[in-house]
């Protein structure tokens, strides 16, 4: 009989040990799968990153065309070049040269890997986001309203945040142009609430008309988006709630989608 229990608990013991290391495999194979979604996602926000820097340059380098044709055609006409005007003209290129060079550490800033958590302002990181999009948004006649109720300070992942809202603004962006909404235009509110910060990006794109609303945030949902991954907004809610011990979620308002997002301190 005691032989009997021996040789069942050492089953027991045995199978308890292959269960888990059955479980420590799903775990693995679930961060890998983690790790393989975000660098897709990395790699679509490279794409939109190179199609947004393309709207940056344009105006900037047909500024800089513009600049050059009157000194070219001068020259060509064997015609004095008035010294101050040579001047203003050098002035306005290095304003001009000065604004690019930032757009590129926009960027660069963008896909830097940031390894610890820091304090940073909350508007620093939406102007970060809205000097890589806000070509974007003018060229699709899209109507942008800030609102600072607060300016608070967010410790966590800078980078990765500023990820997130681009992600957000980005989908908004997609959906205004996608229903061809007349007058499009996003809002985006930042307030504090006790030791919470809290930032709404709102739009007036007819809402999401999906059910239940918390399916857009699955990976592979493509949610209307005709050329989407479907992992941006699916990262952007694991960065908030998984690295940054906040919450983000969406809800439909009178005109359009809200979305909300809610960090500590």
């Amino acid at each position: 009989m005691r032989q009997t229990k021996l040789d069942e608990f050492l089953e027991l013991e045995e199978q308890n040990k292959e269960l888990e290391k059955l479980i420590n495999l799903e775990v693995e194979k679930n961060r890998q799968k983690d790790k393989i979604m975000f660098q897709q996602n990395k790699m679509a926000a490279m794409g939109e990153m190179l199609n947004n820097i393309a709207h940056q340059w344009r105006q900037p380098l047909m500024e800089i065309s513009s600049l050059f044709i009157p000194i070219q055609a001068k020259i060509d006409f064997d015609l004095d070049i008035d010294k101050k005007e040579l001047n203003q003209t050098i002035i306005k290129l290095n304003e001009i040269t000065k604004y690019m060079s930032n757009t590129i550490d926009d960027f660069k800033n963008f896909f830097a890997t940031t390894k610890e958590k820091e304090e940073f302002k909350l508007s620093s990181q939406i102007n970060a986001s809205l000097n890589i999009l806000s070509s974007s948004l003018k060229n699709n006649n899209i109507m942008l309203d800030i609102i600072v109720k607060k300016n608070p300070t967010v410790y966590g992942y800078k980078n990765e945040y500023t990820q997130v809202l681009i992600n957000i603004i980005n989908n908004a962006k997609d959906i205004l142009i996608q229903r061809k909404i007349k007058n499009p235009k996003i809002i985006i509110t930042i307030d504090e609430a006790e030791d919470e910060v809290i930032i709404c990006v709102e739009d007036n794109g007819g809402g999401v008309k999906v059910k239940p609303i918390e399916d857009i945030f699955k990976p592979f949902f493509t949610y209307e988006k005709m050329n989407g991954t479907g992992i941006g907004l699916f990262m952007s809610k694991l960065i908030i709630e998984n690295n940054m011990n906040g919450r983000l979620w969406v809800e439909n308002k009178k005109d359009g989608a809200l979305f909300k997002i809610i960090t500590n301190k």
